[in-house]
């Protein structure tokens, strides 16, 4: 099959790869839902899987797209290349290789187009040093870094100072922290490759060189900022995020993406989840809890017996989201069989552990205030 083939090919793929729900198909989509789809292929360049995957909850599905554009797409002050390069090393950190795919391969076409040479494979590797920009190896080395807390208590840790410049912080935080976001989701919902289950693995090449043609493509055109912030009501901007205040535009995305996202979660996570995952966060320092998963049956003792499902799928959201498997969600569907009610949850979990881990950078230890 040849390359154009399959760019006509990708729109209909893309939501075949989404396991667990029935996202909402592209010629049935209607209102918030289209408009969103419409937004994510201009913007984007592909509909996204891992913003497609929200649609039987269509607010969560903007309140993402909102961080994920003001953040990662929309015109800033930092480039687009040291953005992929970010999304690319968060998401290796993150043990997510489907985003980790798709973003080497959006900066590899965009590097390219600018006569540099190839650096996703190094950030795949965890290989830094090979990456050919400055710039670009120290933001892809401090945002795989910064996944870890150094010590119990990170003020007095040993965290550098991020290496891009304070008019850029509320972009880049706001990439790592929609990225702290999406390789949880993408974790539970995709597979570990932008490929159908039954497609052979050996066009894989192909693929990634297609997606990151068209996200060059859409990329090479103006995306002026602040243009979806009318897809969601105004919220305030939460105190763990007020690093975001200097850009009006990233944090108008994140406040209302945060007042979505939280009240999603008071309807679809037990209290008693909620308060566990929140303690569980304050004592977590960002490496994996352990693979035998004797530390989730542990935590989740503490619940009544009803909620523990609930709380075992949202723990592993937060803390080790490539641990789950069909078992882990199907008990939890037993009692919140609603496709809605499973993105809800999940996506509670994964933004409330990606503001813990962005919490952690002295970047987002002054609070900036807001343009007038």
């Amino acid at each position: 099959m040849d390359v154009n083939l399959w760019r006509r090919a990708l729109r209909s793929t893309a939501l075949a790869q989404i396991r667990y729900i029935r996202p909402v198909a592209p010629g049935a989509a209607r209102h918030l839902v289209a408009q969103v789809y419409a937004d994510v292929e201009r913007d984007f360049g592909v509909l996204a899987p891992p913003v497609a995957l929200h649609s039987p909850a269509p607010e969560l599905m903007a309140a993402v797209w909102l961080v994920l554009r003001e953040s990662a797409v929309a015109d800033g002050r930092a480039a687009r290349a040291t953005k992929e390069a970010l999304a690319a090393a968060v998401s290796g950190a993150n043990t997510c290789p489907y985003c980790v795919t798709v973003h080497g391969a959006a900066l590899d076409s965009l590097i390219r187009s600018r006569g540099r040479g190839k650096d996703s494979a190094a950030i795949a590797d965890g290989e830094f040093e090979r990456i050919g920009d400055p710039g670009i190896r120290a933001t892809a080395e401090w945002g795989r870094a910064a996944a870890v807390r150094e010590t119990a208590d990170h003020r007095t840790g040993h965290h550098a100072q991020p290496p891009f410049p304070p008019e850029q912080v509320p972009e880049l935080l706001g990439v790592a922290l929609v990225f702290h976001y999406l390789n949880r989701v993408v974790n539970v919902f995709l597979p570990e490759v932008p490929m159908p289950d039954r497609a052979p693995r050996g066009m894989l090449r192909l693929v990634a060189h297609v997606l990151g043609g068209r996200i060059r493509s859409a990329a090479d055109r103006s995306h002026p900022a602040g243009v979806s912030l009318s897809l969601l009501p105004d919220a305030p901007l939460p105190a763990d995020l007020a690093w975001a205040g200097d850009n009006p535009t990233v944090a108008g995305a994140l406040a209302r993406a945060a007042a979505t996202i939280d009240k999603a979660g008071e309807a679809a996570v037990p209290e008693s989840v909620r308060t566990l995952v929140h303690a569980r966060l304050r004592d977590w320092d960002g490496r994996p809890p352990g693979l035998d998963r004797s530390w989730l049956h542990k935590a989740v003792e503490v619940l009544p017996a009803a909620d523990r499902p609930a709380g075992r799928l949202a723990l592993l959201v937060a803390l080790a989201s490539w641990q789950i498997d069909a078992a882990v969600v199907e008990d939890y569907r037993v009692a919140a069989p609603a496709d809605k009610t499973l993105v809800e949850l999940t996506a509670w979990a994964a933004l409330t552990a990606a503001r813990a881990v962005v919490a952690w950078s002295p970047a987002a230890w002054t609070p900036t205030v807001p343009e007038s």
